[in-house]
């Protein structure tokens, strides 16, 4: 671009103006030069909308604070940046509980699960998995009830499986921050005690334990399990967990998983 076609720069006073009028309508101006502070001490397009504007409840200062926080966006671009994203499961949802909490009736999952691929420096492609509960990330109407605000209880599946995708990105990519998002800290307070929420008993249901991983099976998979070792496609940890993730394993059957170790002349 030639010089005399680039545009002027914008003052800072302009550019908040713009901001308030066009991503953060009804905001305070103070709460958006934090913003454009936050933006700029990370180097970051104010434009893209990489934080968002939550308000918290400060319960040493009594009165709600407006906090400039990432939102999932910024994470996701963060790690694509790196070069090594390599994907993002589908998110999978624990059994959906109907409840009333404050006098709302809401039907939400016990919780989700989601893994983020990063490709390593190696070549290989680790798994890094989060799993969230909806009781403990959902935000609240107000800070003197237990019931959801409207869109957690319209997406109540949705706003979760954000929360489990920024802890999952925070995971796999530690280098680009660990901040929590706007998604996880809406409707919370600084300093906050955990909720006091007692849904109804006969609404509940306490979800099954993973079954047992029968020895049979389990001494059958164990040549598979070895060829994967031997390549380099997975470990002894990382397959624990997820054998856990769905089976209860014996005491025994973890001690011969963790003994196994690639075989010479096999490894890729």
């Amino acid at each position: 671009m030639k010089q005399e076609d680039q545009l002027p720069a914008m003052s800072e006073a302009a550019l908040v103006e713009v901001l308030s009028n066009s991503l953060y309508p009804g905001a305070e101006k103070n709460s958006v030069v934090m913003v454009l502070a936050y933006c700029q001490a990370a180097h970051l397009d104010p434009m893209l909308k990489p934080v968002h504007i939550v308000p918290i409840w400060n319960t040493k200062a009594k009165k709600m604070q407006d906090t400039v926080m990432p939102g999932i966006g910024l994470y996701r671009i963060q790690a694509a940046r790196t070069g090594q994203y390599a994907g993002i499961s589908d998110p999978e949802y624990g059994p959906p509980i109907t409840a009333k909490l404050g006098g709302v009736d809401v039907t939400y999952p016990e919780w989700c699960r989601v893994t983020v691929k990063r490709q390593m420096s190696n070549g290989l492609v680790a798994e890094f998995t989060a799993s969230e509960r909806w009781l403990e990330n959902y935000a609240t109407a107000s800070k003197d009830t237990v019931a959801p605000n409207s869109m957690w209880k319209r997406r109540a599946f949705a706003q979760l499986a954000k929360c489990a995708e920024a802890q999952a990105l925070r995971k796999a990519f530690p280098e680009v921050g660990s901040a929590p998002t706007a998604d996880e800290m809406e409707g919370k307070t600084f300093d906050e005690a955990p909720r006091d929420v007692t849904p109804q008993p006969s609404a509940v249901k306490e979800p099954a334990p993973n079954p047992d991983y029968s020895d049979e099976k389990f001494e059958s998979m164990l040549p598979t399990w070895q060829g994967g070792i031997d390549q380099g496609k997975t470990n002894p940890e990382t397959l624990i967990a997820f054998l856990q993730s769905r089976y209860t394993l014996s005491d025994s059957q973890i001690d011969q998983i963790k003994r196994m170790e690639p075989i010479d002349g096999d490894a890729a």
